[in-house]
């Protein structure tokens, strides 16, 4: 257990730590060029779903918060069983990453919005004064790593997008998120190793030789 467990508290403390770092160091919507035009920081928070849409309102975020939770206790369970049974140590190590990935966003938004000062405006403030800039369950997770490396536009004859702009990669992700995609890449990989069927080597016995019959044995009497 002292692997996994090992594993979540880096991720967890990396993921912390630069999250931290972004939010009171920049102003949402700033960049700073890490590697030319392809490897860029930037600010910016999203509500805990893809392409930063809402769900449901304040309601819906109390809702997929606890649903986050209570997913991530299952996947915590489920890792612990494993251990247990000392399955695959690949995968309990792919089980960790997503477990602690999944947690580390989980922080974003059940704490920020208590401890930190609203990023519109100004660089936020840990544990500011006037309180946070939401209640429990309602904080907004934080994003950063962008890598456009490539930017183009559809042909006009591509089907839906044809003639608009693209770019890839367009998403800004933070480093939880790249924990689960890194575990979820090697289960994939590696699924045969984790979930073929194991081969039954069936013993095989000596062959029976049939003892000889004795029809005409003659009778004592």
């Amino acid at each position: 257990m002292r692997r996994p467990l090992l594993i979540i508290f880096l991720v967890l403390l990396t993921d912390q730590l630069i999250k931290i770092y972004i939010k009171t160091h920049f102003f949402l919507g700033e960049e700073y060029h890490v590697a030319g035009n392809w490897f860029i920081l930037h600010f910016t928070e999203n509500n805990g779903m893809a392409y930063g849409m809402e769900f449901g309102g304040k309601f819906g975020k109390i809702f997929l918060s606890t649903f986050r939770i209570v997913a991530v206790g299952g996947i915590g369970y489920y890792l612990w069983t494993l251990t247990k049974k000392k399955e695959d140590k690949l995968y309990i190590v792919c089980i960790a990453l997503i477990f602690a990935g999944a947690l580390g966003n989980i922080i974003d938004s059940a704490f920020y919005g208590v401890l930190f000062s609203d990023s519109g405006y100004d660089l936020a403030r840990y544990l500011p004064e006037e309180g946070g800039y939401a209640t429990f369950l309602h904080g907004k997770v934080v994003d950063m790593f962008y890598f456009p490396v490539m930017e183009g536009h559809f042909p006009a004859w591509f089907p839906f997008w044809g003639g608009e702009d693209f770019i890839f990669f367009r998403p800004v992700f933070n480093f939880a998120d790249a924990s689960i995609s890194i575990g979820v890449a090697m289960i994939v990989l590696f699924q045969k190793r984790f979930f073929g069927k194991k081969s039954v080597v069936v013993e095989e016995l000596p062959p029976v030789t049939p003892e000889p019959e004795h029809p005409h044995e003659q009778s004592a009497f």
